[in-house]
């Protein structure tokens, strides 16, 4: 059961959107068919499931068991043992929940950086091409340089473009330039370029690799000319 809980640990450390966390617990019974007598036992370990009389895994969520299974080398259970054995598991699964949350409460936001990743975005038809390129030209130099794997095809008139990578920085790459490419400018959206004034070198302004688009100009007051700051003559 330890596998249960380890396993909830690291789906949820991942990224993976689990419903809610599980925990599991492995349930023991000690029985004397004479008297009658028993004992539950929690959490049992490999001596008490040889010696024992039950082996009974439970497992599931703050609401719920979603999973169990049970092994005896008894004759039958009783109600009252098995109702029992539910009861005093599900206090301890809820115990084993609330330590888990110290370490992690819920699925993190997104997913590892190194985890692999297929994302899948549609272009408009006429930007098929484009994002090809003569004889693959482009789409060949995308994967050589973001190192993703890109696949394109057309349908229902729109273009859907699947990028695979094993990181998110390969995927993050590869959509930035395709949206570069099949990106309309949408009214509301704010567009980059550079500036109103000249620059004798890029260096520190634009890295090869970035994308400008439209005007940024725009949206900055001009400056005023030098002649203008000049003070008037008497």
């Amino acid at each position: 059961m330890a596998t249960v809980c380890a396993g909830t640990l690291a789906l949820m450390d991942a990224g993976i959107k689990l419903k809610a966390p599980v925990s599991g617990i492995a349930m023991g019974l000690i029985s004397d068919e004479k008297t009658g007598k028993y004992a539950i036992l929690s959490d049992i370990l490999g001596d008490e499931d040889h010696l024992g009389d039950m082996d009974f895994k439970v497992t599931g969520t703050e609401k719920g068991i979603v999973a169990c299974q049970m092994d005896l080398k008894i004759n039958g259970l009783k109600w009252e043992v098995l109702t029992a054995a539910l009861k005093q598991a599900n206090e301890a699964r809820l115990h084993i929940l609330n330590e888990m949350k110290k370490t992690i409460a819920e699925p993190r936001e997104d997913y590892k950086p190194h985890a692999p990743r297929i994302v899948t975005l549609k272009i408009d038809k006429e930007f098929i091409g484009a994002v090809i390129g003569p004889g693959g030209k482009i789409i060949q130099e995308m994967q050589r340089e973001t190192g993703a794997t890109i696949a394109i095809e057309e349908k229902d008139n729109l273009g859907i473009v699947q990028i695979f990578a094993d990181n998110k920085e390969a995927i993050d790459k590869a959509v930035a330039r395709i949206k570069g490419i099949a990106s309309k400018p949408e009214v509301g959206e704010i567009y980059e370029e550079i500036d109103w004034q000249r620059y004798e070198s890029m260096d520190g302004v634009l890295n090869v690799g970035d994308i400008v688009k439209l005007s940024r100009k725009a949206l900055i007051p001009r400056p005023p000319k030098p002649e203008d700051s000049k003070p008037a003559a008497e």
